[in-house]
């Protein structure tokens, strides 16, 4: 084998595919932007509203299906979730109780006293099928509460369901051909929702919601990420890739041009940030989403 072609220079070869002027502005800007105020009008701010595993796991899986959109429209609807959980004992007790079935009714004046799916007739399925935010209606959300009241009954806690799909290696989707632990991570956590229109499902997707809630439970050390996911590894994370990493990484010449907002594209920009972050890649999501607000 000759030299050119060694491991050992494949291996350097591919470092050098960020340049060294790149890394060290992103390393700038993750040191930037990684810090506790960063939660601030972010979706991330529920992760210290609760100490308990279970409503912290719960809280923060809820938040981050329904970040997308404006900020200005979609925190507000996060408040009002769990205002309405915190009159019950924090979202564990709402959820296990039952007590998410008059979400609906509790939330909406115009509803009057039936819950989205109490009563019979015209009325119930109007409310049923009222829009709590954008297209995802009132029983669209308490169909997504049930799955997570009946993982909390089996399970105990969410992460305890993820690991198990996890580590079996096989789920109801995807998961079953995944070829990396990463890309097994993000199918165990999507087989476990399917079926609940609010979780993005499909093997092409970014899943930029999804791939921020594993962020948010996986990396430790941080002062925003909560590292409740032990047996899961920062390095087998995949970007959160929205709108503003994307734009910033073609711009910093990590992505080609027309890339597109495919799960191919996260996992290209991820072994991208490797080469800066060998075992937490998704360190540069606080650099790439920062400056993208930012700017």
């Amino acid at each position: 084998m000759s030299a050119r072609h060694s491991p050992v220079c494949a291996e350097r070869d591919e470092v050098r595919r960020v340049p060294e002027k790149t890394a060290r502005k992103l390393r700038e800007l993750a040191e930037r932007y990684e810090t506790a105020s960063f939660s601030d009008g972010d979706p991330s701010f529920i992760l210290k509203r609760y100490k308990a595993v279970a409503d912290v796991e719960c809280s923060a899986f809820v938040a981050a299906v329904l970040a997308f959109g404006r900020r200005d429209q979609f925190l507000p609807k996060i408040e009002r979730i769990f205002a309405e959980a915190d009159k019950h004992g924090g979202p564990e007790k709402w959820l296990k109780s039952g007590s998410y079935a008059s979400f609906g009714a509790a939330v909406s004046g115009s509803m009057g006293g039936d819950s989205p799916r109490s009563g019979a007739g015209s009325h119930a399925k109007s409310s049923a099928e009222k829009k709590f935010y954008r297209f995802y209606s009132y029983s669209d959300m308490i169909c997504l509460f049930a799955r997570l009241a009946e993982i909390l009954e089996k399970y105990g806690t969410l992460g305890n369901c993820i690991r198990q799909l996890y580590e079996r290696g096989r789920s109801e989707c995807a998961a079953q051909t995944a070829h990396t632990p990463a890309e097994r991570l993000l199918f165990a956590l999507e087989s476990a929702f399917s079926g609940c229109r609010v979780v993005p499902q499909g093997k092409t997707s970014a899943a930029k919601r999804l791939c921020m809630f594993l962020r948010w439970m996986v990396r430790r050390d941080s002062p925003v990420d909560t590292g409740l996911w032990s047996w899961a590894q920062p390095k087998d994370l995949i970007i959160p890739l929205d709108t503003h990493v994307l734009q910033e990484s073609v711009k910093m010449g990590l992505l080609p041009e027309k890339a597109g907002a495919t799960l191919k594209t996260a996992l290209t920009l991820t072994s991208e940030l490797k080469e800066i972050w060998p075992d937490d890649p998704c360190k540069g999501d606080f650099a790439l989403f920062g400056l993208g607000v930012d700017n």
